[in-house]
């Protein structure tokens, strides 16, 4: 009787160490796990890639371009006929800030796909506001020969490198020059037609 009551001693003794190094194996993946998902929270927060935006891609600048044009935000003026387009947008770092004071000049065709070499007709430069933003009331281009509608324009950070881009719309033909990456977001609006594109210098 004693050897049974000693075998059962026995048995309970093992079962106790088996829990509780059990418990011990549990609690050190449990600690691992914290330990990683700490880890990997700390990364994702720190990593300097969460929020940042590729560059606005450059496009050539093609043979009209004429410096010094008028500071404007509106390109309307009598004699230009066509669909009234009213471009808005914000000029934006790569690390997704605002830059104040961000020179924009555009130029574009006419409706009837001309461009003006004489004068300023459809030319003119403005600057972004504090929120970096911009507002251009124009017209929608016409095709210039076998190319698609565009706008063309030089985005500049006070003191900084000068893009020089062109813009497409939606649903146009394509040739060497396109870049999915330069569509705009163009609406119907009530008076003609809205556009939105935000431009992304490669500055910090």
């Amino acid at each position: 009787m004693d050897e049974d009551i000693q075998t059962g001693q026995g048995a309970a003794e093992e079962q106790i160490r088996k829990s509780k190094a059990l418990r011990h194996r549990c609690a050190w993946l449990l600690g691992s796990v914290v330990v990683l998902a700490g880890l990997l929270m700390v990364t994702k927060t720190e990593s300097p890639a969460a929020d940042a935006a590729s560059p606005t891609p450059a496009a050539i600048e093609g043979p009209y371009f004429k410096p010094n044009s008028p500071k404007r935000t509106s390109l309307l003026e009598p004699g230009i006929t066509g669909t009234k387009l009213v471009l808005t947008g914000r000029v934006l770092s790569t690390a997704g800030k605002p830059i104040a004071g961000a020179r924009l000049d555009f130029w574009q065709a006419d409706s009837k796909g001309e461009y003006d070499n004489v004068g300023y007709k459809l030319r003119g430069q403005q600057f972004a506001d504090q929120a970096g933003r911009y507002r251009l009331e124009t017209i929608v281009p016409g095709e210039y020969g076998s190319r698609p509608r565009h706008l063309h324009v030089k985005v500049q950070a006070p003191n900084g490198p000068v893009l020089t881009t062109q813009l497409f719309f939606p649903g146009d033909r394509r040739d060497f020059i396109f870049n999915l990456d330069l569509v705009m977001k163009v609406q119907e609006a009530a008076d003609g037609k809205g556009a939105t594109f935000d431009f992304v210098l490669d500055v910090k």
